[in-house]
């Protein structure tokens, strides 16, 4: 049985592995996620292991990164950077790729990856409840661009960390039979991007301490597409139980 959840508060993009993201009003549901979401990454040229990616954990400031769609471009890729300093610079030019690399300490390599450069799947869900109740708990403002979301959700009920349930399930948006939606597949188990500030990237740790200490590592979830389609905000999202869900909740009550 379909049931009501809420509706989409907000909707987030991330061009750029650990740069600044983009709200959005609508985004394309595709095979791999968002449209246009971290589509592109920084390689470490010299890192041979499974994970060379540049991220935040090693060089706060590319979160003060932002990507920029200039002149005339109907593409979901961002055509230039602004660095911290107000420089726009295009994205794949030796200047961009030169500064980072010096920021880094070492050489680096802007990559493009049609399916997208993903930690674990390809979208990520989390509460304006559970963001609120984190930032009471850590004692610090709650800011959902600390968790990196694709999508916010507002639920009717307003219980935090009610995400929980969802697992195994699925969430669609929108009415009818052909509305866009994803298989929840676990909990988002949360990493130190969640420390810094997005306006100055200053290390706070409080946050993450309270995830670990008081939710096991774990806040909002991940999920894979299942149908593809629209998805805007204020839409309606609604919660279907599956066979293969390991625990339903009460969601009914």
């Amino acid at each position: 049985m379909r049931i009501k959840l809420g509706e989409v508060e907000a909707l987030f993009r991330y061009p750029v592995k650990s740069m600044c993201g983009e709200v959005l009003d609508l985004a394309e549901l595709g095979r791999h996620g968002i449209e246009g979401d971290r589509r592109l990454a920084f390689r470490r040229v010299e890192d041979r292991g499974g994970f060379p990616w540049l991220t935040a954990s090693k060089l706060p400031e590319l979160i003060l990164h932002v990507p920029l769609r200039l002149g005339s471009t109907d593409g979901e890729l961002p055509t230039h950077i602004r660095t911290p300093e107000g420089q726009e610079l295009t994205v794949f030019s030796q200047e961009l790729t030169t500064q980072i690399g010096t920021r880094h300490g070492s050489p680096v390599a802007m990559m493009h990856l049609n399916r997208g450069i993903f930690d674990v799947a390809s979208i990520s869900v989390i509460s304006s409840a559970t963001v609120n109740e984190l930032g009471k708990l850590a004692e610090h403002p709650p800011d959902v661009r600390r968790f990196r979301p694709n999508i916010l959700i507002k639920t009717l009920r307003s219980i935090p960390f009610e995400e929980d349930g969802w697992v195994g399930g699925v969430l669609s948006f929108g009415e009818g039979g052909s509305a866009a939606s994803v298989t929840v597949t676990e909990r988002d188990e949360r990493c130190s991007m969640v420390c810094f500030d997005p306006d100055s990237a200053h290390t706070s740790p409080e946050v993450l301490k309270t995830i670990v200490r008081l939710r096991n590592n774990k806040a909002g979830i991940y999920a894979a597409v299942t149908r593809q389609g629209r998805i805007e905000t204020g839409q309606a999202v609604f919660f279907e139980a599956t066979d293969a869900m390991k625990r339903f909740g009460d969601l009914e009550t």
